[in-house]
Parts: C-alpha cells; sequence; structure tokens
C-alpha cells in the first residue's frame, strides 16, 4: 500500500530589486576607500618623482681604441651635460680634448689625459679623475658619469639598423642631404681627421647623438630599441643609479630632438698655442666659456 507524501505548498514573496545606488553604496565604501586613497598616493609620488625641480649633471666620456680587458684610454669625446626637471631641459656642451688644464695631482696637460693617467695607476679611477678635472676647471658640479667605448657605440648604432644624419652642409666626405649609415660608417663620420680638427669631430659626435635619438622615436624601429639596450648596458659604464634613469628618459621625451640645448666650445673660446714639448693645444679663453656655462647650467 503506497503511502503519498504530502506536500507543503510553498509561498514566495516578491524582493524588491536593491538599486544600483544600494548595491554600491556604503556596503562597498571601505574596499573603495584604499583603493583610492593608494590610487592618490602612487599618482603624488610619480608626479613628485618625475617633476620634482633637480637639476642633474652627467659627463659623457667617449672611450678611444682600447684593449677590451681595461679601460686604459683617452677620452676623446668629453660632453658635459645637464638635465632639469620639470620644464625638461637637457642641455650638451662639448669640451676639445686638447684643452689645456691643470689635472689634479698631475699638473698641466690635455683634458682628455685625466682618465688615462688615473687609470694606469688604478683600474675604474678614470672616470673619477676626469669627472674632478671637470668640475674644478669648469666650475660646475658634476653628479655622475657615462663612459662608453667607441666600439659599443658602433654595436648600439648596428642594433637599431644603422642611423640617418641629414647634413645641411658637405661633411667628412659627404655630401649635403640624407644619408644612411652603419655602426662603423657613424663612428668614422663622428671621428674623421682628413680636412678637419676636433671642433668639427665635436659638431659631427652631437649630431649622430641626436639622429640615433631620433631614430629611437620613430615608432617604425621600436622593435629595435631592446637590442640597442642590450647593446648600451654591455657598452657603457656609468654611476647614475636605477631610479634616475625614468627622469632623464622623461627629459629627453619632453624636450625632444630638435629641443636638446647642444653646444660646443667654439675656436673664439680657445688659443691655440704650443707647449715647450712642441704639443699643440688649446688654452680656454674662460671669460667666453663661462658664458655659455652660464647659459646651460644656470638657467
Amino acid at each position: 500500500m503506497s503511502r503519498k507524501r504530502k506536500y507543503k505548498k510553498r509561498t514566495y514573496t516578491a524582493r524588491r530589486r536593491p538599486s544600483r545606488r544600494q548595491r554600491w553604496g556604503i556596503g562597498c565604501l571601505p574596499l573603495l576607500v584604499p583603493l583610492l586613497v593608494g590610487l592618490l598616493v602612487v599618482v603624488l609620488f610619480v608626479s613628485i618623482f618625475l617633476f620634482f625641480p633637480q637639476r642633474t649633471n652627467i659627463l659623457l666620456l667617449g672611450l678611444d681604441y682600447s684593449d677590451p680587458t681595461n679601460a686604459l684610454a683617452r677620452t676623446d669625446s668629453l660632453i658635459l651635460s645637464t638635465i632639469k626637471l620639470p620644464d625638461g631641459y637637457v642641455g650638451m656642451l662639448s669640451i676639445p680634448r686638447d684643452l689645456w688644464v691643470s689635472i689634479p695631482g698631475m699638473g698641466n696637460n690635455r683634458i682628455n689625459t685625466a682618465h688615462f693617467f688615473a687609470e694606469s695607476v688604478q683600474a675604474g679611477s678614470g672616470p673619477f679623475a676626469a669627472l674632478y678635472t671637470v668640475e674644478q676647471n669648469f666650475g660646475v658640479d658634476v653628479d655622475y658619469y657615462l663612459r662608453i667605448r667607441f666600439q659599443g657605440f658602433r654595436d648600439v648604432v648596428n642594433a637599431m639598423g644603422g642611423v640617418d644624419i641629414e647634413l645641411k652642409r658637405p661633411m667628412a666626405g659627404y655630401e649635403a642631404g640624407t644619408h644612411h649609415l652603419t655602426g662603423n660608417k657613424a663612428l668614422a663620420f663622428a671621428r674623421n681627421r682628413l680636412g678637419s680638427d676636433d671642433f668639427f669631430r665635436m659638431e659631427r659626435g652631437q649630431l649622430v647623438l641626436k639622429a640615433l635619438y631620433k631614430q629611437m622615436l620613430n615608432p617604425l624601429k621600436w622593435i629595435r630599441i631592446p637590442g640597442a639596450l642590450l647593446a648600451f648596458t654591455n657598452a657603457v659604464d656609468t654611476d647614475i643609479p636605477a631610479w634616475l634613469w625614468p627622469r632623464i628618459g622623461f627629459a629627453l621625451l619632453k624636450s625632444g630632438v630638435d629641443g636638446i640645448d647642444n653646444r660646443t666650445i667654439t675656436r673664439e673660446m680657445v688659443t691655440p698655442y704650443i707647449t715647450d714639448n712642441g704639443a699643440n693645444v688649446l688654452l680656454p679663453r674662460w671669460e667666453f666659456i663661462n658664458l655659455v656655462l652660464f647659459d646651460i647650467f644656470e638657467q
């Protein structure tokens, strides 16, 4: 005999769906408030970090060809640079390698020998000797150095697939116009000595640097940037801290290629001189050099 189950009839009462305002109301505040506060803290930190009005001076050193196992070489390229945020000012002053200055502890000599003399005594001390020499003679506090071998510069250019330079006049065997240079040709162009002097070499060196920077801003070349950064890392020796690189990059982006204030110590700022040993050097005319230093490092 089967038994029939009795089911109790359930009644359902319609529940009013909470409004959007109720669902996202006070109950969610404990979650949203910490997120908003955290976001504001991050934004504030990044803003202070990127826009804090601080000037950073860096000495760029380009080493002549040397043994890969050491850095015993002269600095045939010296560029005293400055970066200032938040206005995004980037200034560069090329210094002639034959400038006759006082080298601390060594007496008077060409400025490019400071690195060589220090490295011959103690490996790794060259950049600081060059930095200290610039500080003592130019009266500019230099915060960091960046040293690169010329061979490494060639590798960076090759990693970017070469570089396009635009010449307004014939220069170093090239006619006026646009030319695509490989790493070897770019290095030869910057260091060409036939029919030119150190003033022309400084101009060409800055021209290649700006052309390479312009290349990196081209979206079609962005795929090559990781390889170029790897080549740059392998070729560079620097004491610039990792936290400062974003500020440097932001300043360069803000200034743009045409916004970089690149200058050189010109012929009018020096006096050719022959030393007692018969060496052809350049005596600085500080009354003119100091005017340029004020424009770049005191604005």
